[in-house]
């Protein structure tokens, strides 16, 4: 897949199958979209186009409501793009100006002149342009006139299980990863440098490696104790991920830290990707950190056991 940062670097094709939208967490409606991309371009030996918007629009219109968290950084939603077998990928820096762009503009200038749109993809209800004013009837209005037809997936294929990004968001804020999880059609990521800690965990049998996460938007799970596969390099391997302010030893900072199972390797600054499976149990505060250490001790089995790993 090609990814383009600027419009200015897209060569316009000869039959580009189109989507465009934020696609936070690239989930299951999202995937429907991308499919029937796919079968489209296929049959009509096109090729596939997806127009995301960097920053999240939000972030950019109402800078002061910090309210929003994403499911994925940039770098996150272009893997799984990727992964969907999409061709382009084209962000589209989010400015004010470009939010005032009218809905005719954004079909002339960038659909049509920059894209070379033979067929456009969208979902239920999606709007665009300044206002969010332009929508599935102007399209298909206006679409015979630019050379492109319009198709919108039906609600019930977008919506499936009503997905949606809030509703994800939701339940990784309550802990419930495993709903998460099913409205995605994956494991929810997270990807972090690996920072210096305080050594506790390795004091108690337990060592770990601390992760910062990539953006301050990010939107981090509740707290608790995951079960997660790791990604190093080319190697996966299967682990725990605490995620809370330590209450056993008085922390007053959220610490994200992950217990890798079978490695002992010194990867400070490296880059680790989590796949975050199911919630072992909520964050706790013991006695001592013995007490903490024999819980560690079962949330290992456990994790072992959801993981499925010998």
């Amino acid at each position: 897949m090609k990814i383009y940062h600027h419009l200015d670097d897209f060569s316009r094709l000869p039959y580009a199958v189109v989507t465009s939208g934020t696609f936070d967490g690239v989930h299951l409606g999202h995937q429907r979209i991308l499919t029937r991309l796919k079968e489209i371009a296929q049959k009509n030996r096109g090729q596939t186009v997806v127009l995301t918007f960097w920053p999240h629009p939000r972030l950019v219109l109402y800078p002061e409501d910090n309210s929003l968290k994403l499911l994925n950084t940039f770098e996150e939603k272009a893997e799984l793009i990727k992964e969907q077998g999409i061709q382009h990928l084209v962000r589209i820096p989010f400015t004010r100006e470009f939010s005032n762009l009218s809905s005719e503009e954004f079909i002339t200038r960038i659909l049509v002149q920059t894209i070379g749109t033979k067929k456009l993809v969208i979902g239920y209800d999606h709007r665009f342009g300044h206002n969010r004013e332009g929508s599935f009837e102007e399209l298909k209005t206006n679409g015979p006139r630019y050379g492109f037809d319009v198709e919108e997936i039906p609600r019930q294929d977008v919506d499936h299980v009503t997905v949606s990004s809030t509703k994800i968001r939701q339940a990784l804020e309550q802990g419930d990863i495993s709903s998460a999880n099913q409205l995605l059609g994956k494991p929810y990521l997270l990807t972090g440098r690996v920072i210096k800690g305080d050594k506790i965990g390795r004091l108690i049998g337990f060592p770990t490696a601390n992760l910062e996460i990539d953006s301050q938007h990010k939107l981090v799970p509740a707290d608790g104790i995951y079960a997660v596969t790791v990604v190093y390099g080319t190697n996966t391997f299967g682990g725990m991920l605490y995620i809370g302010y330590r209450p056993t030893i008085g922390g007053n900072q959220k610490s994200i830290e992950v217990n890798i199972f079978n490695f002992a390797k010194d990867i400070y600054g490296e880059t680790l990707t989590l796949y975050l499976h199911a919630l072992i149990r909520k964050d706790t505060k013991f006695n001592d950190l013995e007490h903490l250490r024999l819980q560690l001790e079962q949330d290992k089995v456990e994790a072992i056991r959801i993981l499925k790993m010998d």
